[in-house]
């Protein structure tokens, strides 16, 4: 890792654009977005992400940054050293083109700890005339000469322990943010990552089988900790191609034949109606009423919206009051409580029927939900839990039904 690609990292994160830092420092875009990658990977850790064409700095981003900043004063000090004064405006041009790795910074440490290069070389497993060239080349860079060359051994010159102190200050912020990376690491080894479809709300049977889970798992004391996410269904298949995630809960598998998967449950779509709604059929209730639902890169909104389409071809202001959202909670609020209509799988809108309508469609449309995982034991085992989760709590509905059903029969 180079100092310069610390330093336009730092920028990238304090100002969230890719564009902006690259023209600021008149590097292109691609480089600036290599340097920030090379950080992630070195960390172990997302910093950034695209959404809708912007990038957007992630949580993670703020500790790094509080990390980088002992690095970039630091670098700061290097500038005065070499005569780059970072009240000039020539500074910031300087320091995100410092060559100047890491690795050689340690290993320019490790010579003045031991005095001898000889000695230095033999502690880093290099050889001796390996490690002088790379002592010669931070020499040019600084403009200087950093040890004198004595018959005991080396010895830093003034301009040398200068270099030290702010080298020293450089490694040691730098290796405090690699121990979080290392210690990141071995917790998300151990991890099962879950993902998981965006829950309509805690009463929901996602959010219950992933409960069912977590306690199960936990009883069980198994050595696998458990983490959680809850995304869109494309997102969650990007997490799972990537290895962000291990199991995913999702409502179609299109896209992920390479991984293992098994079907959840099967049930059909309806739609959900504000509960004040007076429409009795489909056709009605998507003409009277803006529609909000998945969006078609989900496998509920592709058929919601190819259903609302096709049967509807007279909808008023056709697509324009159509709104796609990517959260179930904010649809159903939408329905319940300001005159919108979506649709839902049965399995899903029943929890939620003291909330809504739930009308069904005039033909039978199939869905089904499924768990896919990768090849990981334990991401089998928490399969096998989620699936006999989502058997037994998608059963109490329609037990619901069935007993409520009998007392009107009997109560008449």
């Amino acid at each position: 890792m180079h100092l310069g690609a610390l330093f336009i990292s730092q920028h990238v994160l304090t100002s969230g654009s890719v564009r902006e830092t690259a023209r600021r420092f008149q590097l292109s875009p691609s480089t600036v977005s290599s340097a920030l990658h090379h950080l992630e990977t070195e960390l172990a850790m997302k910093l950034t992400e695209r959404a809708s064409g912007e990038l957007v700095t992630l949580i993670a981003s703020g500790r790094v940054l509080e990390g980088l900043a002992p690095i970039t004063a630091a670098i700061a000090e290097l500038g005065r050293l070499t005569g780059h004064d970072s009240a000039t405006d020539a500074y910031e041009t300087w320091a995100s083109r410092i060559p100047v790795k890491i690795v050689t910074i340690e290993r320019f440490l490790e010579v003045a700890d031991q005095g001898s290069i000889n000695r230095a070389a033999r502690r880093l497993r290099l050889g001796q005339p390996q490690l002088s060239l790379q002592l010669a080349n931070l020499e040019k860079f600084l403009g200087g000469r950093l040890f004198e060359r004595q018959a005991q051994g080396s010895v830093l010159t003034e301009e040398g322990r200068r270099a030290y102190q702010i080298f020293t200050t450089i490694s040691q912020a730098w290796n405090d943010l690699k121990s979080q990376a290392d210690e990141r690491y071995r917790r998300s080894a151990r991890s099962l990552r879950i993902g998981s479809i965006i829950p309509t709300g805690s009463e929901s049977w996602v959010a219950r089988c992933v409960g069912a889970l977590v306690s199960e798992w936990n009883i069980g004391r198994s050595n696998n900790a458990i983490s959680l996410v809850s995304m869109t269904a494309d997102d969650l298949r990007e997490a799972l191609k990537s290895g962000r995630i291990d199991v995913a809960i999702l409502d179609s598998v299109f896209g992920l034949e390479s991984f293992r998967h098994r079907e959840l449950l099967q049930t059909e779509m309806v739609v959900i109606a504000p509960p004040d709604s007076i429409e009795t059929n489909v056709a009605d209730l998507v003409a009277a009423h803006p529609i909000c639902m998945p969006s078609p890169r989900t496998g509920l909104g592709h058929a919601a919206m190819a259903f609302s389409d096709e049967r509807t071809p007279n909808r008023r202001l056709r697509s324009r009051d159509i709104t796609a959202a990517d959260s179930l909670p904010v649809i159903v609020d939408l329905v319940a409580n300001h005159g919108y209509v979506s649709f839902l799988g049965r399995v899903s809108a029943m929890p939620i029927a003291d909330k809504v309508r739930i009308v069904d469609l005039d033909e039978h449309l199939p869905m089904s939900y499924h768990v896919a995982f990768n090849h990981r034991k334990a991401a089998a085992d928490a399969c096998a839990v989620i699936i006999e989760a989502a058997a037994r709590i998608t059963a109490e509905p329609v037990a619901q039904i069935m007993a409520r059903d009998k007392a009107r029969e009997n109560a008449a």
